[in-house]
């Protein structure tokens, strides 16, 4: 095995376990979250937002565009080029459809959820942090989501890309 198939392998599998996760997310937390009451579910995300930022997963998220750009590279240098361009595809889509997307839109949101003191506010401000919070949340999360997807689908197929083809 050569050392730009182990790359691109440990591209995919990084790109793999962000997109399983996010996806994972989006069809279990999110669902079952909806079932929760107001104060349990701003409980739950605040407590969410700190324990995700851990070295699993910052190692993931951060290295995965760091690993394909790496196995781009390695393609474009042997002028293979049709590889090297679906990398770069799947690092652009990561860089903007999930780093950018969670940065400059889930982060903030959650950044102002932790903020919220829970046990000093009233009902109707639960309530109304609530409502402010979920549904951008959500659909940012759903967006970054197809990114993640589509970015593991770029980095698969690279694999089938023939010569021939």
């Amino acid at each position: 095995m050569t050392a730009r198939t182990i790359v691109v392998l440990a591209g995919l599998a990084m790109a793999g376990l962000s997109a399983g996760l996010f996806f994972g997310w989006s069809v279990s937390v999110i669902p079952g979250l909806l079932r929760t009451s107001d104060a349990t579910y701003i409980s739950t995300m605040q407590n969410i937002n700190v324990a995700i930022v851990n070295p699993p997963f910052v190692a993931v998220f951060l290295g995965t565009p760091i690993v394909l750009t790496a196995a781009a590279v390695m393609h474009l240098r042997i002028g293979d080029e049709r590889r090297a361009w679906l990398l770069f595809g799947a690092v652009a889509t990561y860089v903007v459809g999930l780093l950018g997307i969670t940065f400059g839109a889930n982060v903030p949101l959650n950044n102002a959820l932790d903020q919220f003191d829970l046990a000093a506010s009233s009902t109707s401000q639960v309530v109304e942090q609530r409502a402010a919070y979920e549904g951008p949340w959500n659909r940012w999360h759903h967006i970054r989501t197809t990114a993640a997807v589509t970015a593991f689908l770029l980095a698969a197929s690279v694999p089938l890309v023939t010569e021939s083809e």
